[in-house]
């Protein structure tokens, strides 16, 4: 359940802290497997373990959800290998090559007829909301798969007045300065990894990986590129990597915050993981709040 990367969303109107209400709202719309016609298929699951047979999860302020995502897999050198032959079957008959229409239709035919052999793969992407902070919080550093978690959220809830939590434009502005290595958020030093981009039409990129990044080969970069990420790190505490689109990435949580409850075994799982999810919650959203202290939207 250790986070390994986070969407964060802030939210503008509070939601129910009705567990039994989560939990009715969520279970209409769970996970069920694909059929064998079915290419991609989506739904609620368990976000503890398959053995706590909950939609939601509440802990202390936080809700906790999990969103299950299966889909088949077909390779495309399997289709165009299955196509070939079948579009130099249809251009002799007809006498003429076909057009890219016909082929986008045949291939979405072939695709069909696949799925029943192909190999499936799943997915579980978890999530909570954080009723103290108002923040809905999703370990993964899509964007497209979070939001496609919020519209699901939203049509189990029936209202989710979510927005990305950060003001980009004040989040572009800082990063300039974060590797400058100046006004870094409290309890934050810089981390070895970045990377610039020129805005003009050429993008030319640059990334420096466990790098000293106050160095004037990396600070010369400065004069005709953004930074598009930093990595920042705690004292004995979390170091992470934020991008412009404010994606929080590579999340690692020191050995002095994992190793805290170690004492309590695993004899009674559901105790052990909801104390490890206080400490992993406690520890992220201190960091985010520092991060968020200059660039939350007004």
């Amino acid at each position: 359940m250790w986070f390994k990367n986070v969407r964060v969303y802030r939210l503008s109107a509070a939601l129910s802290l009705d567990v039994a209400h989560w939990e009715q709202a969520l279970a209409e719309f769970r996970f069920a497997p694909l059929t064998a016609h079915e290419a991609v298929k989506t739904g609620f699951s368990f976000p503890l373990h398959q053995s706590i047979k909950q939609y939601c999860h509440a802990c202390d302020n936080l809700l906790f959800f999990a969103v299950k995502r299966q889909e088949k897999i077909l390779p495309a050198a399997v289709i165009n290998e299955e196509m070939q032959p079948k579009i130099e079957a249809l251009e002799q008959e007809k006498g003429r090559p076909l057009s890219r229409k016909e082929k986008q239709s045949l291939k979405e035919e072939l695709q069909q007829s696949l799925l029943p052999r192909a190999f499936s793969r799943s997915s579980l992407t978890q999530g909570y909301y954080d009723s103290a902070k108002q923040w809905l919080v999703i370990n993964t550093s899509s964007a497209s798969k979070a939001e496609d978690i919020l519209a699901l959220l939203r049509k189990a809830l029936g209202s989710l007045p979510a927005l990305p939590w950060l003001d980009n434009h004040k989040l572009s502005a800082q990063l300039q300065l974060w590797l400058q290595n100046k006004a870094l958020p409290e309890g934050f030093a810089q981390g070895h990894d970045a990377e610039l981009k020129a805005p003009d039409e050429e993008g030319a990129k640059v990334k420096f990986s466990n790098h000293l990044l106050t160095t004037d080969d990396v600070q010369s970069h400065l004069q005709d590129k953004l930074v598009t990420s930093i990595s920042l790190q705690q004292h004995e505490g979390l170091a992470l990597q934020i991008t412009d689109d404010g994606a929080v990435k590579r999340l690692k949580f020191s050995d002095v915050i994992t190793s805290q409850n170690d004492e309590l075994g695993w004899d009674d799982l559901q105790a052990r993981l909801d104390a490890d999810l206080l400490l992993m919650t406690a520890s992220l959203t201190s960091a985010l709040s520092a991060i968020g202290q200059q660039l939350l939207p007004e």
